[in-house]
C-alpha cells in the first residue's frame, strides 16, 4: 500500500539529507528503507548543496585543439570522429 504524501519543511529534508549521509546506505537505499521520495530526496539534496543544472554551469566536453602538441615537427593533425549510421567527421590541420 502506498503511503500518503507528507509535506516537509526545509529543516526536515536537512535532516534526511543528513541522515543519509551519515547512514553509509545509498541515497536510494536509504530513501526506500525510510519510505522517501528518491526525486525529492535528490532535489532537496541538490537545493541543500547550492549548486543548479542550468547549460552555464554544466560541464563540457569540448576539446581545445590549438593544446595538441605537433608531431614530428610537422605540425599537421588528422583526427576522424565517428559519428555512428556511416557518418564521419574528419579533421586534419596544414
Amino acid at each position: 500500500m502506498t503511503k500518503p504524501y507528507t509535506r516537509r519543511s526545509s529543516s526536515e529534508w536537512q535532516q534526511i539529507i543528513d541522515g543519509q549521509a551519515e547512514s553509509g546506505l545509498s541515497a536510494p537505499q536509504y530513501c526506500e528503507q525510510h519510505q522517501v521520495s528518491y526525486a525529492s530526496f535528490s532535489k532537496w539534496r541538490q537545493h541543500f548543496s547550492g549548486t543548479k543544472a542550468s547549460p552555464d554551469s554544466s560541464h563540457s566536453d569540448f576539446i581545445d585543439l590549438s593544446q595538441v602538441p605537433t608531431l614530428s615537427g610537422t605540425g599537421r593533425w588528422n583526427i576522424t570522429l565517428c559519428l555512428g549510421d556511416g557518418v564521419e567527421l574528419r579533421l586534419s590541420r596544414d
